[in-house]
């Protein structure tokens, strides 16, 4: 499967962003879909994750402020973010595996069989 992120850009500290993945080449509805981010000088770190099911779990730093969800008809998986800070300034990356279960460590991008090229997110002050 194919993935392209989007929607990143330039924000203010406290404002929103929506990042869209569109999936291509495989049956979308199969796959556990994850958000990684990294920040200049740091290892690529887990945001969240939405399972087959529509199932969601979050890092610790994205509980309550950030939001996954898809669309099966659309291919697509979507991370609205809100009240960003200086902190959440990275790369964000979709990542993509088929099959995953409840049990796998869902927030080890070794997981993911599939990956987008990221997107750049600057949240400025």
């Amino acid at each position: 499967v194919q993935l392209q992120a989007s929607g990143g850009g330039l924000v203010q500290v406290g404002g929103s962003l929506r990042l869209s993945c569109a999936a291509s080449g495989g049956t979308f509805r199969q796959y556990t879909m994850g958000w990684f981010r990294q920040a200049p000088g740091k290892e690529r770190e887990f945001v969240g994750v939405i399972w087959w099911s529509g199932h969601t779990n979050y890092a610790d730093s994205a509980k309550g402020r950030f939001t996954i969800s898809r669309d099966n008809a659309k291919n697509a998986v979507y991370l609205q973010m809100n009240s960003l800070n200086a902190e959440d300034t990275a790369v964000y990356y979709c990542a993509a595996r088929r099959g995953m279960i409840r049990s796998a460590p869902y927030y080890s991008s070794e997981e993911y069989h599939y990956w987008g090229q990221g997107t750049q997110v600057t949240v400025s002050s």
